[in-house]
């Protein structure tokens, strides 16, 4: 993925670390000198999401007091990663298709597109996009569009083998900003933290929607795999 500058889907459950992963793929590539633009597609309207994505012109609306640039210029020679990609109405999914297929935007109350931009798109969701185009909430051709490659990362309880290093790497980040030396964890504490992600899971199981176990026909990679994997793909 690093290697390349196609198009990345991230899917995976809240809170597993897709912006970290989409980072990675950045910071190991070709952009790696150019921007890395993070934008949240959830919790916003269509006229908001449009400005931040697009742009705007001074007058175009009210509180429109100057031209302002969008996130998608913003990410001109670098990377946009735009995460809970799902959230997006079909009128901006339209929108954003258009831009994936001419590379042109155009800013909100301007009357004319901008030239064409040079922008890779990583996207990430938690949801299910596959039963969204299935019940037509998502695209079908934006779908494919985005699906380029795919990266599906699983939650921590499928992969308690990457605990040690994930400790490891916050106890070292921490010391490191507090000035302090970096504490050794003994094997009785590390089984116990492994344990106590074995009953999380235990107790998650009831609750767990079929679309995760559907996600299972999804290519899965730790962590650690998807960094080997990075690394890999810059000598290709």
């Amino acid at each position: 993925a690093a290697g390349c500058g196609a198009k990345v889907l991230i899917t995976g459950e809240s809170g597993v670390g897709k912006e970290l992963v989409a980072r990675l793929i950045h910071e190991r590539g070709r952009r790696a000198n150019a921007p890395f633009v993070p934008m949240n597609c959830a919790g916003l309207p269509d006229s908001l999401l449009e400005s931040e994505l697009f742009g705007h012109v001074r007058g175009s609306f009210t509180g429109a007091y100057r031209d302002k640039r969008g996130r998608l210029e913003s990410a001109h020679k670098g990377t946009i990663f735009m995460d809970e990609i799902g959230e997006m109405s079909l009128r901006m999914q339209a929108m954003l298709l258009r831009f994936l297929e001419t590379g042109e935007i155009q800013r909100v109350g301007a009357d004319r597109s901008l030239p064409p931009l040079d922008v890779r798109v990583i996207a990430a969701t938690h949801r299910d996009l596959v039963a969204g185009v299935a019940d037509q909430s998502f695209r079908e051709d934006l779908f494919y569009r985005l699906k380029v490659i795919h990266i599906d990362v699983p939650p921590l309880r499928e992969r308690r083998d990457d605990i040690p290093c994930l400790l490891h790497y916050f106890l070292e980040t921490f010391s490191n900003i507090h000035g302090l030396p970096v504490p050794e964890v003994g094997p009785v504490a590390m089984q116990r933290l492994q344990q106590r992600v074995q009953a999380l899971e235990r107790r998650a199981e009831p609750a767990r929607d079929d679309r995760f176990a559907r996600r299972g026909r999804h290519r899965r990679a730790s962590v650690a795999h998807q960094r080997r994997l990075a690394e890999q793909a810059l000598d290709e």
